[in-house]
């Protein structure tokens, strides 16, 4: 997978890109990510991206000239031909753990980190594909809302983790992820539940899927408007619900 991140400030993504999964993502081949500086696109000796807008307002505007050019630069360098341009913006899309899969099988991800009050409109409009908002609330720059989409996404590539380290985890079937434990047994009078202990493998996936409809009920219960429950988990929902009735 190719990823390129097309930033004014590429310095607040290389500590994050040299660490832990994703650096170990580009050692072992799974992805090449390119931090793109975009004022390498710019002509004038300012290396001018920005503007003030049109009618006047508070604020700069990224302009259209370079990012087109940077754009259409990657793409034809890219030897990909499903190459997707995606803009972090606070308008965008919610980015989620379904959006994180769609974006893992793509070949080459652009990723435009928006500053300002944002770009030319005729950017939204003519070179991106899709824009992404990591939550409703305002950054200063798009660079941390796509460092949160290239680790969401990587994690995910075929073959880096093995498939049962993400199947169980939180929004992977819509709901979220059981509690964990680990030694030792008892820490200051908290009990790791029997069952985990008991080795009776049937009892503790049924505990786990339990404590995942009881945890989404009271954190995230919108979520089970989408869960695909069986019967008897259905069961154990409404049991639940009046458990905490």
């Amino acid at each position: 997978m190719k990823i390129d991140v097309v930033t004014i400030f590429p310095g607040i993504l290389e500590g994050p890109f040299k660490e832990s999964m994703i650096k170990r993502a580009i050692d072992q081949g799974f992805v090449d990510i390119d931090l793109v500086d975009l004022r390498a696109y710019t002509h004038d000796r300012h290396r001018q991206v920005d503007d003030y807008p049109y009618g006047g307002g508070c604020g700069m505007v990224l302009k259209p000239e370079p990012l087109f050019e940077a754009v259409e630069d990657l793409k034809s360098h890219s030897g990909q031909n499903d190459s997707r341009v995606m803009l972090l913006t606070p308008q965008g899309r919610r980015f989620d753990q379904q959006r994180a899969r769609e974006f893992s099988k793509i070949n080459h991800l652009i990723l435009i980190c928006g500053r300002y009050e944002g770009v030319d409109e005729r950017v939204r409009s003519a070179l991106v594909d899709e824009e992404i908002s990591i939550g409703d609330y305002v950054m200063t720059g798009g660079e941390l809302a796509a460092a949160v989409v290239v680790d969401a996404v990587i994690r995910l590539l075929p073959g880096f983790l093995a498939e049962e380290a993400s199947g169980d985890e939180s929004f992977s079937g819509s709901l979220l992820e059981y509690p964990h434990y680990t030694r030792p047994p008892v820490y200051r009078g908290m009990e790791v539940p029997p069952v985990l202990m008991s080795g009776n493998h049937g009892e503790i996936a049924r505990w786990r899927r339990r404590q995942s409809l009881k945890r989404t009920l009271e954190r995230r219960p919108d979520l089970l408007k989408s869960a695909d429950l069986l019967p008897e988990e259905k069961e154990d929902l409404e049991e639940i619900k009046k458990q905490q009735s």
